[in-house]
């Protein structure tokens, strides 16, 4: 049995983590850091897992760590994960890092909408952790840099038909909506009950930094340049994203054809499940567990296409691709600790 660890493990995606590797019986989970319950039990700061564990939050000393664990989970602020990635790295460690440090090959474009990179030459070797795109450079990568959720519900929706050449890369509009939880767990006005209750807004209008995630990724599929408008509104909900995409076909193509584009593609995908004929996603069938669901339509009044997907934030947005990732690291089923039926209501 494996041995993992969650550095960071006090947030929103580090408890995500927790209850999904409880649930997991190739793992065990044996470190879990945070530098602001240190001292605590894990299952004191998250009540919801009491009796599950009885690990004890530590502060985060690389050293100390590295020889408790064969892979870890960094569920940590961005320029924080590039800090201790390559200590982890040179120890031997496989890293499943859920921050955005290494999710952009450009570094350039990255400190333009973050800050200095001080790990460039990981870069290079970083695999981005799609693994509906990208699996076969997962297995043998030691460093995988998880996706944003709201890029994992835009890239799934759009990849069967960039892949297909079928949509005009150029007029891609993404309009997601998202659950309060994907703001995280720190204390903020603008996500307080009293702010988001009752309200919906959007956010990060024309600035939002998963922007350059998303059209590097859409640009592989379309084998060109692609620019967005993206713009993510935040929802009174707790979890959840539902993004609808629109964007001009390049050629007529019927629904029928859609339809039967989306069940080819992800035929062989245990966690995307496109909609059936006329049918279309939304956030309560998703809830919890680690599934896209996506739905499509021709629009052919206007020579467009809408997509709609749908995913839990906090699981194939964050922590259940994580553990997706994970398994195939370590050379495990891929859908281990993974088959969690949604819940509903």
């Amino acid at each position: 049995m494996y041995k993992v660890g969650i550095i960071g493990a006090s947030g929103y995606t580090g408890v995500e983590l927790a209850r999904l590797l409880a649930n997991h019986d190739g793992v065990e989970l044996t470190v879990a850091t945070s530098r602001q319950y240190a001292g605590q039990k894990l299952a004191d700061v998250y009540p919801n897992l009491r009796g599950i564990t009885d690990l004890v939050c530590e502060d985060v000393v690389v050293a100390d760590l590295v020889g408790r664990a064969d892979m870890f989970f960094l569920a940590v602020p961005h320029k924080t994960a590039m800090g201790i990635v390559p200590e982890l790295l040179a120890a031997g460690k496989k890293v499943v890092d859920l921050s955005a440090d290494f999710r952009i090959d450009d570094a350039a474009v990255y400190e333009e909408w973050y800050q200095p990179h001080t790990a460039q030459d990981l870069l290079g070797e970083a695999v981005y952790g799609l693994p509906e795109l990208y699996r076969d450079k997962i297995v043998s990568a030691r460093l995988v840099a998880n996706p944003g959720c709201y890029p994992t519900s835009i890239i799934l929706g759009l990849a069967p038909l960039l892949k297909k050449n079928l949509l005009d890369p150029s007029t891609i509009i993404a309009d997601s909506k998202s659950g309060t939880s994907g703001a995280g767990r720190g204390a903020n006005t603008a996500t307080l009950y009293c702010e988001v209750t009752d309200g919906f807004k959007a956010y990060g209008v024309g600035s939002h930094r998963h922007t350059p995630e998303i059209e590097q990724e859409l640009a592989k599929l379309a084998g060109s340049k692609t620019v967005i408008s993206f713009t993510p509104h935040l929802v009174p909900m707790v979890r959840g994203i539902l993004s609808t995409i629109y964007a001009s076909l390049t050629q007529q193509i019927s629904q029928v054809e859609v339809d039967e584009l989306y069940q080819d593609f992800y035929k062989d995908e245990p966690f995307v499940r496109p909609c059936g004929p006329g049918q279309f996603p939304a956030t309560q069938f998703v809830r919890g567990a680690n599934y896209c669901d996506i739905g499509v339509k021709v629009d052919s009044r206007t020579n467009r296409i809408v997509v709609v997907s749908a995913i839990d934030n906090l699981v194939k947005g964050a922590a259940g691709q994580a553990v997706q990732n994970m398994n195939l690291l370590l050379g495990l089923p891929e859908q281990q600790g993974l088959q969690v039926v949604p819940l509903f209501p």
